[in-house]
């Protein structure tokens, strides 16, 4: 075989490799690999109106908290006990209420939020009920307000919030009832002393 054959084989032989790959690549192209379906995004919680207007919580409240639910009697009086530097709630510029977030000095316009089942929750707006930022009513009976965070790290730090709401500013605490005072004993009575009869002396 000729120099010349040799070299026209080597080339028709990296033609032949080329062909082989470029065919490997479009075959590929042709039948592409599946890819993993995106995981389904979680379920948007539509917002409801809230179980009562915002209006209902705004005034002054005794603050306190507590971790276990056998423990919640005890701390609804010791937040009434509270009531000397109350936790003070106000309106907002819009429709909202002034509280405090998670780990944050200053208090912002939070929204009251409804949700499905009856379920109340207060947080940012626009963002959907039972977001991690919010807490949720666990109870409002007017005197008495209970907040959960839904944060579970947040919950573990702060505790269930248990807010007891004050007195009117101004208004006369209900004195304590005063100790029913002891009957006097009677006096005994006085001996009666028989009447003086005059003496006649005798003639």
């Amino acid at each position: 075989m000729s120099v010349t054959d040799r070299s026209s084989l080597s080339t028709a032989l990296v033609f032949a490799l080329l062909a082989l790959g470029l065919a490997g690549c479009a075959t590929s192209n042709l039948f592409p690999s599946p890819s993993p379906e995106p995981a389904p995004a979680p379920a948007v919680v539509p917002t409801l109106p809230p179980a009562f207007p915002p209006q209902d919580i705004v005034g002054r409240w005794g603050l306190a908290a507590y971790h276990k639910e056998e423990d919640r009697a005890r701390i609804e009086v010791a937040a009434a006990n509270q009531c000397q530097q109350p936790y003070v709630i106000t309106l907002g510029g819009s429709g909202g209420v002034m509280m405090h977030l998670a780990d944050q000095s200053q208090a912002q316009e939070l929204r009251l939020k409804g949700a499905p089942g009856g379920k109340t929750y207060i947080g940012l707006d626009g963002e959907p009920p039972g977001h991690p930022q919010d807490r949720e009513v666990i109870n409002f009976d007017g005197r008495i307000l209970i907040l959960r965070w839904m944060d579970p790290e947040v919950q573990g730090r702060y505790g269930t919030m248990v807010y007891v709401r004050c007195a009117p500013e101004g208004a006369k605490r209900p004195a304590k009832p005063k100790p029913k005072a002891k009957p006097k004993p009677k006096a005994a009575p006085k001996p009666m002393q028989p009447p003086i009869q005059q003496f006649t002396p005798a003639r």
